[in-house]
């Protein structure tokens, strides 16, 4: 068990873990309970929170409107770097996770608390991303981790618990999986979820319609972006929570977004997770085809190369690193000429390119095309010589390993 503790800020869902959790802090430590919630997005998930935090047995509840933040300084830098981990995963739960705990200890610091709590499990990736996040920003504060405390060792114990003290449990036979929520995306894992030979039931999904059931027109739309930031829709300027929340209704409409997949957890199984990711997919998507337009190829396969390296850190939890600043001042670096307009086209499912255009384009019609050049920029015959000096050393290990002799002599090779 963690040392004593008289004061403890609980990051709070409302959900079956934190409502546990809250009164087991009260009858293990004997200290006081103050709710946190983020409101990240998570719309009606919100409304009961408060009230039943205060029947569990919080001493106060806060509930943060986090969502502008949550966007403009988490997902769309993120979002500047194309971070996708293991090919599929956008990194919606793991993004959230730095910020939660990053107001989690503000408002540890405003309360006079000395500790704070989560709700993650001891087998999951959210107990590292909490607690890096406190390391980083408040080492002082005691860390109390109920998983990995208690013996209530499974998802029923804790159903029971809760049917002991009277706590409403939302995990029902109609919904066997538990789900994670925020403006950026929807995750689910668990349950029936837990055998990666099983379709996820079409009911489950929340924020898109199936592509099967999605229009049979497709939608054009156009996202103008600014330094590798999007800054309007159909060219109406928004806000970056608004613009999100626009395109989740758009891509969900269109069927945009599913993910399904085995992830390596950082604490080394897999997993399996669902996700929904409606409005993120489409700016993935239209980022990259700004960028090239726009960017260097020397600048954009050094930033790729960098890619892995940087969703791994946001997936382990390490957003506060120092490390993963150094990365993001490159990608910030690299995104300045980032600026145009993406035309995509949305269709069951699928997002489709249909037109980019720049005002600092790094495309040239002049220069690329098969006609005569205008513009003189480019000499064919330069290719010649170009060719050869990238071939020489092709040439020199062909003659060297590809001769069939036994001996072959430094006058033979270079003849």
């Amino acid at each position: 068990m963690s040392k004593s503790v008289k004061k403890v800020v609980l990051a709070y869902s409302g959900g079956l873990d934190t409502s546990v959790i809250l009164r087991w802090l009260i009858e293990t430590y004997k200290c006081d309970v103050i709710a946190f919630c983020a409101d990240l997005g998570q719309g009606e998930e919100l409304i009961p929170v408060r009230d039943k935090a205060l029947r569990t047995g919080a001493s106060s509840v806060h509930i943060r409107d986090l969502r502008e933040e949550f966007v403009r300084d988490f997902v769309f830098p993120m979002l500047r770097a194309n971070a996708v981990y293991e090919g599929s995963y956008l990194l919606g739960t793991s993004i959230a996770r730095p910020l939660i705990a990053k107001a989690q200890v503000e408002i540890a610091r405003e309360e006079g608390a000395d500790g704070v709590s989560h709700g993650a499990t001891g087998k999951g990736n959210d107990q590292v991303r909490f607690e890096l996040t406190y390391a980083a920003l408040a080492p002082e504060l005691t860390v109390i981790a109920p998983w990995r405390e208690w013996d209530l060792d499974s998802r029923t114990s804790l159903m029971e618990f809760a049917r002991k003290h009277d706590i409403p449990v939302p995990v029902t036979a109609e919904r066997p999986y538990s789900t994670d929520r925020n403006l950026f995306h929807i995750s689910f894992e668990g349950g029936i979820l837990e055998d990666p030979w099983t379709e996820p039931p079409p009911k489950m999904f929340l924020l898109t319609n199936s592509p099967e059931a999605a229009p049979d027109v497709p939608v054009y739309i156009e996202i103008d972006y600014e330094a590798g930031n999007p800054v309007a829709v159909d060219g109406r300027r928004l806000g970056p929570a608004a613009l999100l929340e626009a395109l989740n209704r758009l891509g969900g409409e269109h069927g945009i977004g599913r993910v399904d997949l085995v992830e390596n957890r950082y604490v080394g199984m897999k997993s399996r997770g669902v996700y929904e990711t409606p409005g993120g997919a489409i700016l993935h998507f239209a980022h990259r085809q700004m960028e090239t337009l726009t960017m260097d190829r020397e600048v954009m396969h050094l930033r790729d190369s960098l890619l892995p390296r940087y969703a791994e850190l946001v997936y382990y939890g390490y957003w506060f690193s120092p490390e993963r600043l150094a990365l993001q001042a490159f990608v910030t670096e690299s995104q300045k000429n980032v600026t145009g307009t993406v035309r995509v086209k949305l269709y069951k499912g699928n997002i489709m390119i249909s037109g980019r255009k720049s005002p600092v384009s790094l495309y040239h019609p002049a220069i690329a095309t098969m006609e005569a050049d205008p513009t003189q920029a480019y000499n064919q015959d330069d290719a010649t010589g170009f060719i050869r000096l990238n071939a020489l050393r092709l040439k020199v290990a062909a003659k060297v390993h590809g001769s069939k002799k036994a001996k072959t002599t430094r006058s033979k090779v270079w003849a």
